[in-house]
C-alpha cells in the first residue's frame, strides 16, 4: 500500500502550525475560544444537491454524511456520542461515513469509535469509506462488525421505490486516474462517489458521475479573515457545494480535528443533503 509521502504530511503541519503562530496562537482570547468552544460547536448542514439523470423516484432521497471524526487524545468521545445523536434526530434514509474515523491510524481509538457510531441506522443501509488515517484491516473489521458496509475500491446496490442506485466506495490510496477511471467507468447509472478526497471529482466529471460526496479538507478547519482556507487551498473547494459540468460535489467539513485541536470561522458538522432533479431546482 502506497503511504502518503513525508514531505506532504510535513508541509500540511507546518502550514497549520504557522497560521496558529501567525494568526490564531498570538490571540490568546481568540486561541481559548478556538480550543474550548469553536471545534466543539457542532453545526447540522442541510442542503439541496442537484443531480444529473436523477430518476423522480430518486428526488428527495437524503443522505447523511458524517466524516473526519478523528477520534483521538483531543477529540473526545463526547463529540462522536453528539454527532451521532444529532445524526439520529435528522433520520435521513441512508448514511455515509467518509473516513478518517481516528488519527495517523491510532489502533487504541478504533473499538471505541467504531463502538460510538454503532447506534447509526438508516433505512437503506449505512455505506462507510477509508480515509489517509486509517489502516486498511483494522478499521473495516471494527466497522464490519458493527454492521456497517465498507467499500474499498467497491460497488453496492440499493433500491429506492423500485429503482436502483449504485454507490461507489473509493479508497483514498487510489489516486492514479487510470485506476479511478477503471473502477467508475463500470458503474450503472444513477450512481455516488464516495472518495474521501475531493480532488476526485475531477474523473467523476469526466465520466458525468451526477454526485461525489467527500471530506478530507475539515474545511479547512483555521479560516483566517482576507486569508480564507489557506490549508485546503490545493482541493477544488473547501467545504460545501461546488458544480462541475454535470456533476455535483459536496465535501463536509467535517466532525473533529487534526494537527492541531483548534477551529476558527469553520465549525465542526454533519451533513444531511438531499437529492434533487436538476429540472426541479
Amino acid at each position: 500500500m502506497a503511504k502518503q509521502p513525508e514531505s506532504a504530511s510535513i508541509g500540511r503541519r507546518s502550514v497549520m502550525k504557522a497560521l496558529i503562530a501567525a494568526g490564531v496562537g498570538g490571540i490568546a482570547g481568540t486561541g481559548t475560544y478556538s480550543f474550548l468552544y469553536a471545534r466543539r460547536h457542532l453545526e447540522i448542514t442541510r442542503t439541496t444537491i442537484p443531480a444529473s439523470g436523477l430518476p423522480q423516484e430518486l428526488t428527495g432521497l437524503r443522505i447523511g454524511l458524517m466524516t473526519d471524526i478523528h477520534r483521538s487524545l483531543t477529540v473526545p468521545r463526547e463529540d462522536v456520542d453528539a454527532a451521532v445523536a444529532a445524526m439520529m434526530a435528522e433520520q435521513p434514509d441512508l448514511i455515509v461515513l467518509g473516513g478518517d474515523y481516528v488519527t495517523w491510524r491510532d489502533t487504541q481509538y478504533i473499538d471505541d469509535v467504531a463502538d460510538a457510531l454503532a447506534p447509526l441506522t438508516a433505512p437503506h443501509g449505512i455505506y462507510a469509506i477509508l480515509g489517509n488515517h486509517d489502516d486498511e484491516r483494522a478499521v473495516p473489521a471494527a466497522l464490519a462488525a458493527r454492521g456497517f458496509e465498507v467499500l474499498m475500491d467497491d460497488r453496492t446496490r440499493i433500491e429506492v421505490a423500485g429503482t436502483p442506485l449504485e454507490l461507489i466506495g473509493l479508497r483514498f490510496w487510489t489516486r492514479r486516474a487510470t485506476d479511478v477511471i477503471r473502477l467508475l467507468s463500470d458503474a450503472a447509472r444513477p450512481a455516488i462517489l464516495l472518495a474521501h478526497d475531493p480532488r476526485r471529482v475531477i474523473e467523476a466529471t469526466a465520466l458525468d458521475l451526477p454526485v461525489v460526496l467527500s471530506g478530507h479538507t475539515h474545511g479547512g478547519q483555521i479560516i483566517l479573515p482576507g486569508l480564507g482556507a489557506i490549508a485546503a487551498r490545493k482541493f477544488p473547494i473547501a467545504s460545501g457545494v461546488l458544480r462541475r459540468e454535470n456533476t455535483t460535489l459536496f465535501v463536509s467539513r467535517g466532525v473533529g480535528t487534526v494537527y492541531v485541536p483548534f477551529r476558527l470561522n469553520c465549525p465542526p458538522e454533519i451533513a444531511v443533503l438531499t437529492l434533487k432533479r436538476l429540472s426541479d431546482i
